[in-house]
């Protein structure tokens, strides 16, 4: 019984001192659910050069040489790997439409003066002599063409940079899909912006199943630039499988019509931007469909075209420095994320996110905002006040021990004694009793 109420008391002195040295919770990493992504957005424009010879039998003969660019299709794309490896839409990147004959049409309608529409469709004119010319100039080319056509593609890749790169980067297609709404692999082609790379988005292992998971969509209305941002806007996916063409959205609360905003969205650019997802910021898909109907491919989609094409998709350094800021930025460590987000810029000068949130950082470090300023401000305060408490309680609590520790050695030696002097030896005769005469 005694050495119970004795671990009672050793309890109830080591829980307080245990209580005063355990360290506070480490905070937990920010999903940051667009910044994980958005630096790796970027602008893709493809458009079919059309060099053209028309050969004019009708009177003298002449040669008319022209070239044409011939638009095929703009939207977003996400890097998925430091080389610059992009994934967007086949139809951002190639066209059903018959360009060769596009450049027939206008070629003709310029130099015979005649109307035709500056389309691709194939026409006929009333005079025969000149419509039979004109269906000689359309392909495909035959001994009697009277049109020579030669046909390249031209993909510009322009990066999220926060000063504008008006050029781009050119890119080819290392593989598209046999549908419009598949998704296309570009590899950049003569540029390569540094040694640490591009910035790269991370990409999910599946989408999520549940009903109203909320995402975000990101991409580019036009080429990037100062006044032209990358658009952001949050959604809720729909609940099964992709359905008709892709899984869908819906508002769960029904007060916006989702698949007509997102729709809107890809008809002013977005068709092929990245689906995030709102816990970790992982990419989940590419948003599709256009008009009254937004809609998403999956990312497992996503990732087998990428396996056919021979791209493996992966982080990089510049990727690796900026989780670290964010981690510093997000918990409001300021002043340690001013050099976080330097290294950041020094690896990628043109970063449009660590830029701005370097600048946010310069602006709070050591503000009652800055979490690291306040912790020392509060160290400080301790060591003015004099050495910590807690050596002195532990120190106290080993002395107590000691003395406790003495005090019920010397207590039992004490009562073996007592004992010993109260009980005879056994096997000692007692003395005979005096009998009475």
């Amino acid at each position: 019984m005694r050495r119970f109420v004795l671990a009672l008391a050793l309890l109830g002195v080591a829980v307080p001192v245990a209580a005063t040295t355990v360290p506070a919770f480490a905070h937990e990493h920010p999903s940051g659910i667009t910044d994980l992504v958005t630096p790796a957005v970027v602008r893709v424009e493809a458009k079919a050069r059309v060099g053209i010879t028309l050969l004019d039998h009708i009177g003298e003969l002449v040669h008319v040489e022209r070239s044409y660019d011939v638009p095929i299709g703009e939207g977003t794309g996400t890097v998925v790997n430091p080389e610059g490896a992009v994934v967007t839409l086949t139809r951002v990147v190639r066209t059903d439409k018959d360009v060769a004959v596009h450049a027939a049409n206008r070629i003709f309608a310029e130099h015979h003066k005649v109307k035709i529409p500056d389309d691709s469709e194939r026409h006929t004119l009333k005079d025969k002599l000149l419509n039979r010319h004109l269906q000689g100039c359309y392909p495909p080319k035959l001994p009697t063409a009277t049109c020579i056509i030669d046909v390249t593609t031209e993909i510009r890749v322009f990066p999220n940079v926060s000063r504008p790169d008006e050029e781009g980067f050119k890119a080819e297609i290392t593989r598209v899909g046999d549908k419009p709404d598949s998704p296309a692999v570009l590899m950049p082609v003569g540029r390569a912006d540094a040694s640490a790379g591009l910035p790269t988005a991370p990409l999910a292992a599946q989408v999520p199943d549940k009903e109203a998971w909320p995402v975000a969509v990101a991409g580019f209305t036009g080429r990037p630039a100062a006044n032209l941002p990358e658009t952001v806007d949050i959604a809720h996916l729909s609940a099964g499988g992709e359905g008709k063409g892709g899984r869908g959205f819906r508002d769960p609360e029904n007060k916006v019509d989702e698949p007509r905003k997102l729709g809107a969205l890809v008809d002013r650019g977005l068709m092929g931007g990245p689906v995030i997802e709102d816990k970790k910021g992982e990419v989940v898909g590419l948003l599709v469909g256009g008009g009254e109907d937004g809609r998403m491919i999956g990312v497992r989609e996503v990732t087998k075209a990428l396996a056919e094409a021979g791209v493996t998709p992966r982080r990089g350094p510049i990727d690796a420095a900026f989780e670290q800021a964010l981690t510093r930025f997000h918990t409001r460590y300021y002043g340690d994320a001013v050099p976080a987000f330097q290294r950041v810029l020094d690896l990628y000068p043109g970063h449009v996110l660590a830029a701005a949130h370097l600048k946010t950082s310069q602006q709070k470090r050591g503000t009652a905002e800055d979490e690291g300023a306040r912790r020392a401000e509060a160290a400080a305060r301790d060591t003015a006040a004099g050495p910590p408490l807690w050596p002195f309680l532990v120190a106290g609590v080993v002395l107590a021990l000691a003395v406790l520790a003495g005090a019920f050695l010397l207590w039992r030696r004490r009562g073996s004694e007592e004992e010993a002097e109260e009980e005879p030896e056994r096997g000692t005769p007692r003395p005979p009793e005096p009998r009475p005469w």
